[in-house]
């Protein structure tokens, strides 16, 4: 064993000498691998990326994996039995969702069954539907005229929603739920209700079904929520002053969900109410990163294969380097042969000078990409919410560690067996 270390110990010392005497051999060397290399790293860090990315907007539409989500049909006394089990605890937080217009009262909102603004009129005319279920698309007539308002999902919370879906904070502030309720209901919008008010100057004024009377809203803040529809948050509570908990529900299209940590007793509590009255709940657990992981994995499959074409480009670099290098060595290799050298030994001198420079090439690779990426966060992280706080990831460095280790033994083999093979006679003819 300590034989071998002797060997493996000369091997890189003879090796670390023969980079120094060849510097612009060496330098040849790292400038075809650094492309592959960099390309590696650059696929592996940007794979990662994009993983991060298509994460996050998956946690602002479904939830953080983990979270449990219990769904029911919107029913009076479904939404009793929510409002005595939910409301005042911190493992859970139920979401009720109804349609909303705020504007001028008796009118058309611009945006009818709260389509997105860029989408007026793409959904049609709202539904009306009576106590036996039927729907029908509501006339003209009924709707009313046009006017200056707008319609929005107004999503009704009794807790704080943010510990299951991280909202981004736009401007404004987010609800308060540590507070006493105001008779005026504290709206966040999210970006695409944001964008209609910008768009369209309506009055302050909210009118609910259900509701005693319209509603005079503040509006205080405006988060990312990922929805494509104008949706706009409120304290159960709040609104509970104008309309019974009972009466906020809207059974052609309305939500009512219940947002659970993994292991909160609510879930069994809330199954056994609801069943007893034969309101069957389903429950969802949110695992996005399983979800997706195929095709994850075969996006990051596609990339690399393309890094390691660009990757083989530079092996090819360094092994034509290295035969060369090998081919005017011929004398120096035979002559160590004739003191005694093992063949093996000579082997690794030549595998000794790829390998480190198959490292040095990937360090200043991955110094670059780490360089790169953080020029990248400081220049376009404000506009875009997923790179605030992103790092040089480290699995990319170490794909580019095993890069460039792959990349110095393939291209200094046959250099080695070369060396290798080299017999003693030739030091006689030279």
């Amino acid at each position: 064993m300590i034989r071998l270390s002797g060997r493996f110990r000369s091997a890189l010392i003879i090796g670390l000498q023969g980079i120094r005497s060849r510097k612009t051999r060496t330098l040849l060397s790292m400038v075809s691998l650094f492309l592959g290399v960099l390309a590696v790293v650059v696929v592996q860090a940007g794979a990662s990326i994009a993983e991060r990315a298509l994460l996050a907007d998956m946690e602002l539409q479904r939830g953080i994996d983990g979270t449990k989500v219990m769904g029911m049909a919107p029913q009076p006394r479904v939404s009793e039995i929510i409002m005595d089990t939910v409301p005042g605890r911190d493992d859970a937080v139920a979401v009720v969702g109804v349609s909303a217009i705020i504007g001028e009262p008796g009118v058309r909102p611009v945006n009818p069954n709260a389509s997105p603004f860029d989408e007026i009129g793409f959904y049609g005319m709202p539904m009306v539907c009576d106590a036996t279920g039927n729907c029908r698309e509501q006339t003209s007539a009924e709707a009313g005229p046009e006017g200056q308002a707008i319609e929005v999902r107004l999503t009704a919370l009794t807790g704080d929603i943010r510990q299951f879906k991280p909202f981004r904070p736009e401007s404004g502030q987010w609800l308060d739920f540590d507070s006493m309720p105001m008779m005026a209901p504290r709206l966040v919008l999210n970006k695409e209700a944001a964008k209609g008010f910008e768009r369209y100057k309506v009055p302050a004024e909210m009118r609910v079904p259900g509701a005693s009377a319209n509603v005079t809203p503040q509006l205080i803040g405006v988060v990312d929520d990922g929805d494509y529809q104008p949706r706009a948050y409120v304290r159960m509570d709040e609104m509970a002053n104008w309309i019974p908990a009972t009466k906020l529900v809207d059974p052609s299209m309305g939500e009512m969900n219940v947002l659970m940590t993994g292991n909160t007793p609510v879930e069994q509590v809330l199954t056994s109410k609801l069943k007893a009255i034969n309101a069957e709940p389903y429950v969802e657990l949110i695992n996005s990163r399983k979800d997706q992981e195929k095709e994850l994995a075969l996006m990051r499959l596609i990339f690399l294969s393309m890094a390691g074409l660009v990757l083989l480009i530079g092996v090819a670099g360094i092994l034509n380097v290295g035969l060369a290098t090998v081919g005017e060595r011929v004398e120096e290799f035979a002559l160590r042969r004739a003191v005694g050298t093992p063949r093996a030994l000579l082997a690794g001198i030549v595998l000794a000078e790829t390998l480190i420079t198959g490292l040095l090439t990937a360090a200043l690779a991955i110094g670059v990409s780490a360089v790169a990426l953080k020029g990248v966060v400081m220049v376009a992280g404000n506009s875009e919410p997923f790179l605030q706080g992103v790092v040089f990831p480290w699995d990319a460095g170490v794909a580019g560690v095993i890069a460039g280790l792959i990349a110095g033994v393939l291209g200094g083999f046959v250099p080695a067996v070369r060396a290798a093979g080299i017999p003693i006679a030739t030091v006689m003819r030279a």
